[in-house]
């Protein structure tokens, strides 16, 4: 038969010396991409066969092969799927020699970066040329079912490459690699060695599922050299099969060597989607949570596959941040990748496997706390200080994050709320959710806003996670119900039947205190914006109070922690009329108003409220010398 040999034009030797060394960072990848094609091959026949009734194939052992020839250093990967014709060996395996090239090399050029150079690249299917990674001659023979002639097509990879028709050949296809030397520096390995092959393959190909064999050396007990077919690969793609036909050890076993964790997982979720574009996941919650959860560097993600075919170990674009310790797998039938398989492009399919999977993490998350209190409340103890960094920007499922979370509150010392059982002790009339954020929930409980609503019998959720402080600026209600800060703003607990009865007392005291509070506004004004009188305290004598749109003290510790600058934000200190300091102050102010003891009165009074949220003193020494002055002469 006639050999044609055709030569590539200067772009595309210019294209294939990009495959080969820019586009891929692991050269391992080269086999996955072979029994990849393969695995194609056979999925291509099976269909065939059943769509065209005359095919005469024999299909009751389809597999891949590979071969090693240790002495001419060759690694064969073979099939009995579709084969090729000459014309599809023209078209599929000599694309990268189309008239596309000179237009592809040209955009390529107007890159400016190399993300979108790799973007470009994943237009063009020729994961094949990997190929030339560790082989300097690569030959190509394959057949198409229910053809009688072959082709073989070779290349080295250089200007030109062969190719021509044969008569005889086996149905399917196979490529013959001629191997490099080994150079550990260039990371090419030995890979006519059986335990790189199985490794390659254990990593990549463990889940396809066409058997893998490969002949492997052995030693019997005599010291005699033997050798085996051996199947390579498990086939065993649990996510493949029904919840009823994989036991519980199996799903166990698999989390540990997908999670690296040592205990058991806390819930096993398995999905299958059909219809568009079809996947299936596997995910894993954990029972505890990983030392590195909180630190900069921990890899977060599933594994991805895609038919089956490894593709990446954390694939970020398929799990949000604030759910990064769900461990699993997700193996998509069809993915828009980039020529490596390594980078996902974000596309719109992503982002729905993405916005089903976290839908099914938060439902199965919410079955758990009706069904199995117990573990919801191991769960939330592990996870939910990181399941609320959600509410800060995911906003299509905030309602969800809410439904799942808890709360410490006043009503329960020991136990934990959710919103939806605050929300059914509401008393009646409440129009909001009331909350106080805070360090600790000591601190916060006992914190002067407390009081009024303590005598009145308000419950307060106690949020003392640094994530709280920010995302209940974002989140304004849940189920029709507001969130209102007891430590911002005016509060009014009042009923209206109360209201009638001391709307003349407040009015009353307003203007008996209207000259002590203008002159503690002048006074204090380096610290505060205002004074006025307080509804919120029933025993404290002064607290410090901010406007809704206000940062507390406690966000603002944080930015500045971070490096950022925060403008000093100058807040309201309310006093307590019936509190005997502030009366006895009002009183003094009216008797003798030009005495500066009533200064460090008023400087005290403003520490005081400010030590009592936890603030910082801007002079302490000051404060110190003070309150030492002050004690000293009353004694």
């Amino acid at each position: 038969m006639q050999v044609e040999t055709l030569e590539f034009e200067a772009e595309a030797r210019q294209l294939l010396h990009l495959m080969v060394h820019s586009i891929y960072s692991n050269k391992d990848v080269f086999l996955r991409e072979l029994i990849s094609n393969a695995s194609d091959a056979l999925d291509k026949l099976r269909l065939e066969a059943f769509l065209n009734k005359d095919l005469q194939v024999d299909t009751s052992d389809l597999h891949i092969d590979v071969e090693i020839d240790k002495e001419q250093r060759t690694l064969t990967v073979r099939d009995n799927g579709i084969g090729m014709s000459r014309d599809e060996v023209v078209n599929l395996i000599g694309t990268i020699a189309r008239s596309g090239t000179v237009e592809f090399l040209n955009k390529l050029k107007e890159s400016k970066n190399a993300v979108a150079s790799q973007e470009l690249v994943g237009q063009f299917g020729v994961g094949f040329y990997a190929s030339f990674m560790v082989a300097d001659n690569v030959t190509l023979l394959t057949r198409r079912a229910g053809e009688s002639q072959a082709t073989r097509w070779e290349s080295k990879g250089e200007g030109t490459y062969t190719i021509e028709s044969v008569d005889d050949a086996l149905q399917g296809t196979s490529v013959t690699l001629h191997l490099k030397p080994e150079d550990k520096e260039e990371h090419l390995f030995d890979y006519t060695a059986d335990w790189k092959i199985k490794e390659i393959v254990k990593r990549y190909s463990d889940f396809i599922a066409w058997p893998i064999r490969m002949e492997v050396e052995r030693t019997n007990k005599d010291g005699e050299a033997t050798s085996d077919i051996e199947t390579i690969n498990s086939m065993k793609a649990l996510w493949a099969r029904s919840r009823n036909e994989v036991e519980e050890s199996e799903y166990k076993e698999f989390y540990k060597h997908v999670s690296h964790d040592w205990s058991d997982p806390l819930e096993i979720i398995s999905m299958k989607a059909e219809g568009t574009f079809e996947y299936q996941a596997l995910l894993f919650i954990p029972s505890r949570a990983p030392l590195d959860l909180f630190m900069r560097d921990h890899k977060r993600g599933v594994q991805l596959y895609v038919k089956r075919v490894f593709i990446m170990d954390h694939c970020e674009a398929l799990m949000p941040e604030y759910l990064r310790f769900v461990k699993g797998v997700v193996d998509a039938q069809d993915l828009s990748l980039n020529v490596s398989r390594e980078i996902l492009q974000q596309d719109r399919q992503i982002q729905m496997i993405r916005r089903r999977l976290v839908k099914k993490v938060l439902s199965t998350v919410q079955d758990m706390m009706t069904n199995n209190v117990d573990r919801y409340h191991t769960f939330w103890n592990e996870f939910g200080r990181v399941v609320k960094e959600g509410l800060l920007g995911d906003y299509e499922n905030s309602d969800a994050i809410l439904g799942i979370s808890s709360f410490a509150s006043t009503k329960d010392a020991e136990q934990l709320t959710t919103l939806r059982q605050y929300l059914d002790r509401m008393k009646e009339g409440q129009q909001h959710i009331y909350y106080m954020t805070g360090q600790s929930r000591l601190i916060t409980e006992n914190s002067p806003h407390m009081e009024a609503f303590r005598a009145k019998g308000f419950e307060v959720l106690l949020l003392t996670d640094p994530v709280d402080e920010m995302w209940v600026d974002t989140v304004r209600e849940f189920d029709g119900k507001q969130f209102q800060s007891i430590a911002k703003g005016q509060v009014d607990l009042d009923t209206e039947e109360e209201k009638k009865t001391t709307e003349a007392e407040r009015d009353q005291q307003n203007k008996d205190f209207a000259a002590l509070l203008s002159w503690m506004t002048t006074t204090l004004q380096e610290h505060v914006r205002e004074v006025r009188l307080s509804s919120r305290l029933t025993t404290s004598p002064a607290c410090i109070v901010g406007d809704t749109s206000d940062f507390t003290p406690t966000l603002q510790k944080m930015y500045r922690a971070a490096g950022q600058h925060v403008l000093n934000i100058k807040r309201i200190l309310e006093l307590n009329p019936t509190h005997p300091l502030v009366s006895a102050l009002q009183k003094a102010h009216g008797e003798r108003p030009d005495d500066p003891g009533l200064v460090e009165t008023a400087e005290l009074l403003y520490g005081m409220a400010l030590l009592a949220e936890s603030g910082e003193l801007s002079d302490p020494s000051r404060f110190i010398r003070l309150l030492g002055d002050r004690l000293a002469r009353t004694l």
